[in-house]
């Protein structure tokens, strides 16, 4: 067992604590994970700390588990898979290390969220391509690990977006930094030359960054990365378009983001659109929700420096010549929700609570990415899944979001239901379980496995299996990073 004098020494005594109510905080999150109690919980204030702590339970063989974001938590990669582990919580290493208007780069710790970064680009004239209304703990560099899907597909060149360079301290005690940040020289000496760690290959033909991105802390602990900016409009003219027909909303879509038209560009049910623009539950929700269609495609154009106007003129005329051949009419407003409205809202992170807990309580998500030919198939597959578990069609959420120039698409079924309640909870946690094979079979590709659904996913391919436990005895030979997740 790991001595808490030697962790007191590496990052200070007031920052460790083993207090029982903190240690059940960790224990647990609002995902259907068995929750196990850690042992300690530390919170080192740099590198250097984060360096020392890996080589101590490199030798003691305790188990780590890295966690940047503050509660509340879902997806149950923070909670320890297995008994006598050290949460290490990054969320006090919030420095925000530089931010490169130039080369439009920005570059921080592990524990600067959404809403502390957002102010600090603007003032440099630039914003965040950022995910869908993250919570407002949500750290940066926990979602660009994860691979949550951004909202501007226009700027989303490769799944691993916006993510660049990361300096990652591996299960083996060593320090590397990827891609540009890999060298020559230190990261001061590389910025005194011009460079700004924005290339994420490398170092070398290894695309390094793509070992650490999902792999739920199971390779290392990040101590900062580097993030792909984009510069901040001068104006901005939003849209909604309404319908009850999908394919003709994926159609414009398509065309959209091919001819790289639009910023912001999603698709939401009715249950979710509902869930983020009303301000009293349940009456204002009810009443959004049923005057809104079926499906609601929200995107927005926008002009920058030079020539605003005549640029946003041209385009507003190209994307109502192409709705208009859809037979659609994008409009400023839909019912009692204004596309200004929503581009303020998407554009900062969620106010509290958080946008997913304010229908009921609870939510958990099942998410995956296809092709928009596969939607309708998979999305129907869902509700007849739905229907046979006994679950209301009514409270469940959707979420397409083009990814990567539009090329795929990120379905995302959200479950809304009272955690208070134990029938719903089991409900629900049947149906996320139950429903994957059936998915997959349909042409849904699971990239991010979390909870009791990882075995099901993961264990498809055993080549794959093989090849992660390699790099892993390689990375992590004593496996002491977050030991239990994903197929370790």
């Amino acid at each position: 067992m790991i001595d808490e004098k030697k962790l007191a020494k590496i990052v200070g005594a007031t920052n460790v604590s083993h207090n029982p109510a903190t240690l059940e905080e960790y224990a647990g999150d609002m995902s259907f994970v068995k929750p196990i109690k850690p042992d300690y919980v530390v919170k080192p204030r740099n590198a250097k700390d984060i360096d020392k702590l890996v080589n101590l339970a490199k030798e003691t063989l305790t188990p780590l588990v890295p966690v940047s974001s503050g509660a509340p938590h879902f997806r149950g990669d923070t909670i320890p898979g297995i008994g006598g582990a050290v949460i290490v919580d990054l969320s006090d290493m919030k420095r925000i290390i530089r931010v490169d208007r130039m080369n439009r780069v920005a570059m921080v710790e592990p524990g600067v969220t959404f809403e502390e970064l957002i102010p600090a680009v603007e003032k440099e004239g630039l914003r965040l391509n950022m995910p869908l209304l993250p919570r407002k703990s949500k750290s940066v560099i926990g979602s660009m690990l994860e691979r949550e899907p951004v909202v501007m597909p226009k700027y989303h060149w490769d799944i691993s977006d916006p993510l660049a360079c990361v300096e990652v301290i591996f299960g083996t005690g060593e320090m590397f930094r990827t891609g540009a940040a890999a060298g020559p020289g230190t990261i001061e000496e590389q910025w005194a030359v011009g460079a700004s760690q924005k290339e994420a290959a490398g170092p070398a033909q290894v695309s390094w960054h793509r070992l650490i991105q999902g792999a739920q802390g199971t390779m290392g602990i990040v101590t900062w990365a580097s993030l792909r900016c984009e510069l901040l409009p001068s104006i901005e003219e939003p849209f909604l378009v309404g319908s009850s027909q999908l394919d003709k909303l994926l159609e414009l879509v398509h065309w959209l983001t091919r001819l790289q038209l639009v910023n912001e560009c999603f698709i939401l049910n009715n249950i979710n659109l509902a869930a983020i623009m009303a301000k009293k539950f349940p009456d204002d929700y009810q009443d959004i929700k049923d005057s809104l269609p079926p499906w609601t495609l929200f995107f927005n154009i926008a002009g920058y420096e030079y020539l605003p106007e005549k640029r946003i003129s041209y385009q507003i005329k190209d994307t109502t010549d192409i709705a208009q051949r859809t037979g659609l009419e994008p409009v400023g407003a839909v019912s009692r929700v204004s596309a200004l409205e929503l581009l303020k809202a998407v554009q900062r992170p969620s106010k509290e609570p958080y946008w997913k807990l304010r229908y009921q309580g609870g939510c958990h998500d099942i998410f995956f990415i296809t092709i928009n030919d596969k939607l309708p198939g998979l999305i129907s597959a869902m509700y007849d899944m739905a229907d046979e578990a006994g679950y209301p069609a009514s409270d469940m959420g959707i979420y397409l979001q083009p990814i990567v120039q539009g090329v795929n698409c990120h379905c995302e079924f959200n479950l809304f239901y009272d955690p208070e309640n134990p029938s719903q909870s089991e409900r629900v946690r049947k149906l996320a379980t139950s429903t994957i094979n059936n998915l997959m079979a349909k042409g849904a590709f699971f990239s991010r496995p979390y909870g009791e659904s990882t075995d099901i996913i993961i264990n498809r391919d055993a080549a794959s299996v093989a090849a992660l436990k390699k790099v892993k005895s390689i990375l992590d030979p004593n496996h002491v990073m977050n030991p239990g997740k994903l197929c370790f």
